[in-house]
């Protein structure tokens, strides 16, 4: 009787808002059709998400960005009104899907326009509901933090620009380096994706569908992020040999830190698998960071010998075909030196085969023909690739 009642009461107000913001004058803020599909998508009803007025409000601000004003407008004052934990998701799931429309005006919006970091629902006694109240608190906190580093993304990108256009010589000193910039950005990542890892149900009752649906966005956000984090990772590790002892230092931290949230991402794709979520079942392989990685950062920062400064530097080679001849190109502090040879040449290393064997440390000279030589890339290795695509991260 008491949940019937509360779905009558929701209904109700569901409604009258409508009501009202039909009444409503247009003016720069006010638009009473944007506003009603705002409440239809936000309304009172657990069962049902109203996927057509979510997408409704989406293409609005693709079609018109400056709609994006009377969404914000309309959302923080239905959000800042509510004490139901339906309403309080609905609007999170919203405003995460307007995050994602990759408009200018979105990016450029800031934090949040209204705060649940306190939200607690009024309908229910408290020891029934504080996992939905943990879940909502939590969720605002990513979505807030989201758009702020959206926003400094956006305002770093405009800077440039005009710094460009205007060969500002003392904006061109302001700058940071390019791989300290790199560096700063990854660690935004990581605090993201941390923040995202804090967005789960935390008591039984919460196995519901609107509860679930809002797991897969987080799912979804998080292979958006990680992919990312493992592509800035893999642009920093090829520049290993090229960074200074600050870069160093900053990206140790970096590579720390994604070691433990490899194995916290695991077990958080483990508990999702095991509560229900559907986007769980697809999580990709979590890419762990090789110790002699964080190895080769260590030394950096504790400094190199020479000897072994000039070994690095000898390492990095490249190997291209030209005219049927295999053309070496490797740096060394003497210059560029070209070796052309129409054989591959085994180096004074270890390699590892498919099969766990290791092929013994040859000489540096020994020509061998290109048919005995195995992929350079084992075949049973997992590389990284994040297949996802997120076009518009909520589809409801």
């Amino acid at each position: 009787m008491t949940t019937l009642w509360k779905r009558a009461a929701g209904a109700i107000k569901d409604k009258n808002s409508i009501v009202v913001a039909n009444l409503c004058r247009k003016n720069a803020f006010r638009n009473s059709d944007l506003e009603s599909a705002i409440i239809k998508a936000t309304s009172h009803d657990e069962d049902f998400m109203d996927k057509k007025n979510a997408q409704r409000v989406f293409s609005w601000i693709r079609a018109s960005p400056l709609s994006l004003r009377t969404v914000r407008w309309a959302l923080s004052k239905r959000m800042e009104k509510t004490r139901s934990w339906v309403v309080a998701i609905k609007g999170l799931m919203l405003m995460h899907g307007v995050i994602n429309c990759k408009v200018v005006d979105v990016q450029q919006m800031g934090r949040l326009p209204f705060d649940l970091s306190n939200f607690s629902d009024g309908y229910s006694k408290a020891t029934k509901m504080f996992g939905f109240n943990s879940f909502i608190r939590a969720y605002f906190a990513f979505l807030d933090q989201r758009a702020v580093v959206s926003f400094e993304q956006e305002n770093h990108n405009n800077k440039k620009l005009k710094s460009n256009d205007n060969h500002d010589p003392e904006q061109e000193q302001l700058q940071r380096p390019l791989m300290v910039q790199q560096l700063l950005k990854l660690q935004k990542l990581q605090s993201l994706l941390d923040l995202l890892m804090q967005v789960r149900p935390q008591a039984d009752n919460m196995r519901v569908d609107l509860i679930l649906a809002a797991m897969d966005c987080i799912i979804t956000e998080i292979f958006n992020i990680y992919g990312r984090i493992c592509s800035d990772i893999a642009k920093v590790l090829l520049n290993i040999y090229s960074v200074g002892k600050l870069e160093a230092a900053i990206a140790l931290k970096i590579l720390l830190k994604a070691r433990v949230q490899g194995e916290e991402l695991s077990l958080f794709f483990e508990f999702c698998k095991d509560y229900g979520i559907l986007n769980a079942n697809e999580f990709p392989i979590v890419a762990q960071i090789p110790d002699e990685d964080i190895e080769e950062f260590e030394r950096i920062i504790n400094g190199v010998p020479e000897t072994n400064k000039e070994e690095n530097q000898n390492m990095a080679m490249v190997l291209r075909e030209e005219n049927n001849a295999i053309v070496e190109q490797k740096e060394s502090k003497a210059g560029l030196q070209t070796i052309i040879t129409e054989k591959w040449v085994i180096f004074d290393e270890n390699m590892n085969i498919n099969n766990g064997e290791t092929i013994a440390k040859k000489s540096a000279a020994a020509a061998v023909d290109v048919k005995d030589l195995l992929p350079l890339v084992p075949i049973d290795v997992p590389v990284y690739n994040n297949p996802f695509e997120i076009p518009d991260l909520i589809t409801f």
